[in-house]
């Protein structure tokens, strides 16, 4: 026997209208076609675009074919470190999340 799928809806916060939510930002309202969840659609905008923006140039250490050999070897001692340092930081903040349950 097959259940139909739930069903939601949520109050639009402009006209007052009960609209279809599935719980997306991204749902409007079906009277005014706003966003039912205008401030969650901002920071995912927000968050997105802060994703897409491209690293800093100190962030980023370059290893060009021209580069003398110790100067390959000396970057990729830094992109080394640096790997080792962000895993170092995830394990910590990993661990004390598991501490604090």
């Amino acid at each position: 026997m097959e259940q139909a799928p739930l069903t939601a809806s949520k109050k639009c916060p402009h006209c007052g209208f009960w609209s279809r939510w599935q719980q997306r930002a991204d749902d409007r309202c079906e009277r005014c076609g706003l966003y039912l969840d205008a401030p969650r659609m901002r920071s995912e905008r927000e968050r997105e675009a802060l994703a897409n923006e491209p690293l800093p140039s100190f962030m980023r250490i370059e290893i060009k074919p021209d580069d003398s050999p110790t100067m390959r070897f000396f970057k990729r001692i830094i992109q080394g470190g640096q790997l080792v340092f962000g895993a170092l930081v995830s394990f910590v903040v990993w661990f004390l999340t598991l501490l604090a349950g």
